[in-house]
């Protein structure tokens, strides 16, 4: 039997690196904040389709992971 990996919701799933989401550290900092940068971004399926199965839904891809699958 296998352990579940922890998600962290405050870490890129791809990188590992900070995503920065807004959403994120206001529900940590209780702080309302703006919206997250990620509002106004279309991400790729196939961007979508790298991150973990059970990281969906769970952790934000962050801005240069999204900014990087842009410009392949």
């Amino acid at each position: 039997m296998s352990t579940p990996t922890a998600i962290d919701p405050s870490r890129c799933p791809l990188c590992g690196q900070p995503n920065r989401c807004a959403m994120e550290v206001q529900r940590e900092t209780g702080v309302a904040q703006p919206p997250c940068w990620c509002t106004g971004v279309t991400f790729d399926a196939t961007l979508l389709a790298r991150v973990p199965a059970e990281a969906q839904q769970r952790a934000c891809i962050c801005q240069v992971c999204a900014t990087a699958a842009r410009n392949v």
